[in-house]
């Protein structure tokens, strides 16, 4: 697993190390967060992200918000004092773990593997919303190529998608790509 550590600090990257050297991790890298370091991060394409801003100002902040939305990576954050805009921040850019005042080498492992677990659930969930979406509008355009079918050709609901299903197969396509087609084609014609 490549670890990524941003850090400026060398002794607090240090701790960051060795708890993950002592976890058994020993893929680490330690960037500063200065000049084109986003890009960097991409380039390197860590596995996880383990962000030690300390006492953060506000442009700090928003700095590491950008490369959380940047990497879609698991990420944690350790910070020594936060306030509510800044905890509501880091989850909306999708902070995995967010650790106040929690710096010390043996909460490195446990910190990192919540990390990823809250990244992959929220993946998964995420997949989850974008698959319904999807087959949400895709029965929405087979709804309306089937009402189109019916009052174009006085078909029933079930034999108006009973066509479609069989224009599919013959043509090979899924059915709301048939479906589309027709919807494009009835537009074009000055149809429904």
């Amino acid at each position: 697993m490549r670890i990524v550590i941003i850090d400026d600090s060398g002794l607090r990257a240090t701790v960051l190390e060795e708890g993950l050297r002592e976890a058994g991790y020993d893929d680490i890298h330690i960037v500063p967060p200065r000049g084109g370091f986003v890009a960097r991060l991409e380039r390197m394409a860590p596995d996880v992200v383990l962000m030690d801003l300390g006492s953060p100002s506000r442009d700090t902040l928003e700095e590491m918000l950008t490369v959380s939305r940047a990497l879609a990576r698991p990420i944690a954050m350790f910070v020594d004092q936060s306030d509510e805009a800044m905890i509501g921040a880091a989850i909306d850019a999708g902070v995995s773990a967010y650790v106040v005042d929690g710096l010390r080498k043996e909460r490195v492992k446990p910190v990192l593997e919540l990390a990823v677990r809250r990244f992959n659930a929220f993946a998964k969930l995420q997949s989850e919303l974008d698959e319904a979406r999807t087959a949400l509008s895709d029965r929405r355009i087979v709804d309306r190529a089937k009402s189109i079918l019916m009052s174009q050709r006085g078909l029933s609901e079930p034999d108006a998608y009973a066509l479609l299903r069989s224009s599919a197969m013959n043509q090979g396509k899924k059915i709301v790509d048939v479906a589309q087609a027709l919807i494009t084609a009835s537009d074009l014609l000055g149809g429904m």
